[in-house]
């Protein structure tokens, strides 16, 4: 039988994927040297796809959404006027390599919650127990794992508020939360010590180093402010389309504040070998990355191809919205802040989707699509172990064979 490749694209492409077995197979082989791919994201949509990647490459770029306003980041961000953890200590520990020695009791204790259903006095008897490394999940790590563990969390104690609310508390949010507070209130110190207690095969990088809200204008001309206010999954999801998407700095003053990438960012993304907007809440988890300044300006000057992993299941945030409809709002964030001419050049390159397996709410208006200067390329993604979602077995090759 004649071989064909799995890749079709809707008109002829300026260059041709690799085969993405062929791809797979030449990165398992040296994960280390492995591509860099730039993802904007954050949530938990990337679980399953950052376990496949650290197999393939341990080079893959986490660019997070530090805006998260519910869970136990909540709790965190009202005590201290911090950037949200909870996005990035969940891909921190989807990269973690769990083949490395006593990764297994480590990972057990970061993934650890305080009880919903204890009093408050048990919650914090618990957090002083494992602080003081008398807990037996603290005893079974060991020396230089378990003093780092026990010194950030010592360091969050101590400078919790008496009335700080530990249920369902992350253990892995308050290291991270220690180290960030005991680091001169910067986020770089309090990921790279994560990064070695887990043993991170990745970057993940907060897309801004600050405490800032997030706030949608709706179509019907409502503003709400608080990214769990916009998912639609703690609270009702919106009634009507986002028109706008802009950041603040607290709930009581909706007036948008503009906030600019750092050094360390930029020069994350000028390594792209390949730039990713994945499947995930489409505002609260994407776009609301390419809000700060100057991430639409880096990524255009990335010869790289740019691509877009749409949802393959209804998304709350996307209400009456089809894929190029989508595609179009990425376009339009992304070169807000490039000027004069330079805004022709392309931030998104490409849309991967399964036309076959895939269910995409409103469709996929292909003709549009060409119209904004932006391929289809068409691909199993979803299987029937994973629909209506993405089957990260299929996606980590998709996206491999893509990489320059």
């Amino acid at each position: 039988m004649e071989s064909k490749t799995i890749f079709e694209t809707s008109r002829a492409p300026n260059r041709r994927p690799h085969e993405p077995a062929e791809t797979l197979a030449s990165c398992a082989k040296d994960p280390e040297t492995g591509p860099s791919i730039v993802f904007f994201s954050g949530g938990s949509a990337l679980r399953g796809l950052s376990n496949e990647l650290i197999g393939c490459t341990h080079n893959s770029i986490h660019i997070i959404t530090p805006f998260d306003s519910g869970g136990s980041s909540a709790a965190l961000r009202k005590a201290f006027d911090m950037p949200a953890v909870g996005d990035i200590r969940n891909r921190l520990i989807a990269l973690a390599d769990r083949r490395a020695q006593w990764s297994h009791q480590i990972l057990t204790l970061l993934s650890l919650r305080m009880p919903k259903n204890k009093n408050s006095r048990t919650r914090l008897e618990l957090l002083l127990n494992l602080a003081s490394g008398s807990h037996p999940m603290v005893k079974a790590i060991p020396g230089a794992a378990r003093q780092t563990i026990t010194g950030l969390l010592s360091d969050f104690t101590r400078r919790m508020p008496p009335d700080f609310d530990l249920a369902g508390a992350s253990i892995g949010n308050l290291v991270l939360a220690g180290a960030y507070l005991s680091g001169n209130r910067r986020m770089d110190g309090a990921l790279a010590a994560f990064t070695g207690l887990a043993n991170v095969r990745g970057i993940v990088q907060p897309v801004a180093d600050c405490s800032l809200q997030l706030g949608a204008v709706l179509e019907n001309g409502q503003v709400i402010v608080g990214q769990h206010r916009i998912t639609g999954k703690e609270n009702a999801p919106i009634e009507s389309p986002v028109k706008d998407l802009f950041l603040c700095r607290d709930e009581t003053d909706p007036s948008p504040v503009d906030v600019s990438i750092e050094p360390p960012v930029r020069r994350l993304i000028e390594k792209a070998e390949l730039i990713i907007y994945p499947m995930g809440s489409f505002y609260s988890s994407i776009v609301c990355n390419l809000l700060v300044g100057g991430v639409g300006e880096t990524v255009s000057r990335q010869p790289c191809p740019k691509v877009y992993v749409p949802n393959t299941e209804a998304d709350p945030e996307t209400p009456d919205m089809d894929v190029a409809d989508q595609a179009a709002v990425l376009l339009s964030i992304l070169k807000r802040d490039i000027p004069g001419a330079a805004a022709q050049k392309n931030v998104l390159t490409c849309i991967l989707v399964d036309r076959k397996n895939g269910s995409y709410p409103g469709g996929i208006d292909e003709r549009r699509i060409r119209q904004m200067g932006v391929e289809i390329v068409d691909c199993p993604l979803v299987t029937k172990r994973s629909a209506p979602l993405i089957d990260e077995t299929l996606l980590t090759p998709a996206l491999l064979s893509l990489a320059d």
